[in-house]
């Protein structure tokens, strides 16, 4: 697929920048008290945007530091995240990404994302399935929520949500085995379409941090939905994602907070 394969090639080619950055100096900014941006970050999204305004020239582009760009009514349009876990990569924690979903009509049909650190080419298309470095993945059959090892991430703003947050954490904490906080969304999903880990739960996310994740896990076999259950979206702000054996289990802690 033209543009699977398009995505995959960006995302490694981005993925190179943030491994020539990891252990040099990042020029760390900060747009809020924890939401940061590093010369890495700037200098991957204008690489993939470069790269996509040449190849696609008619198409709009939706990226986590410069914005809207490119043909603001196309129907194709990426989504792009050049650094997702900015946090971890500024401490040279291991745990960071670059994300590439590809939005057609209003459906994210294919999307990858890279870990450098590790050499995983996570990707997925519709009808295709996902695979991670060629390898075909699939969900964990874990079908109890009491034996799942899940993951989540926190709001920049937890300050203001934090009674949330914390109850949802305590909540799930109480009916798992255990959970991780990872650092970076856009892993966190595709760590649920490997089977590394059975759930995952995030608010206040953007369109970025999951629009390639999301065709990877629902590939892999995976479901996804917001916590009230309804039909997810990118553009929606929460997400619950499973390998689906757990999902109303989830659903039902959800609805307690």
């Amino acid at each position: 697929m033209e543009y699977l394969d398009f995505a995959v090639g960006l995302a490694r080619a981005a993925g190179d920048v943030l491994k020539y950055y990891m252990d040099r100096e990042k020029q760390v900014e900060f747009k809020g008290r924890a939401n940061l941006v590093t010369i890495a970050d700037r200098e991957s999204e204008a690489l993939i945007i470069g790269e996509i305004q040449r190849q696609f020239p008619g198409h709009a582009i939706l990226a986590e530091e410069s914005g809207a760009g490119g043909v603001a009514d196309a129907e194709a349009r990426w989504i792009i995240d050049p650094l997702d876990g900015t946090t971890n990569f500024a401490h040279q924690y291991p745990f960071f990404c670059v994300s590439i979903g590809f939005e057609l009509q209003g459906e994210i049909i294919c999307g990858a994302v890279y870990d450098p650190s590790r050499d995983h080419m996570f990707s997925g298309s519709r009808g295709n399935g996902s695979f991670v470095n060629g390898q075909r993945l699939h969900v964990s059959g874990v079908d109890q929520l009491g034996h799942a090892l899940l993951m989540t991430g926190f709001p920049y703003r937890v300050g203001e949500k934090i009674d949330m947050a914390m109850t949802q954490f305590r909540n799930f904490m109480l009916a798992s085995q255990a959970i991780r906080r990872g650092g970076s969304a856009a892993l966190d999903l595709c760590y649920v379409a490997q089977g590394k880990c059975d759930g995952f739960w995030e608010l206040d996310l953007q369109p970025w941090d999951t629009a390639a994740g999301r065709v990877i896990l629902e590939e892999a076999g995976g479901r996804i939905t917001e916590f009230a259950g309804n039909p997810y979206s990118v553009y929606m702000k929460q997400v619950l994602a499973s390998n689906g054996r757990i999902h109303d289990e989830m659903l039902d802690v959800l609805k307690r907070t």
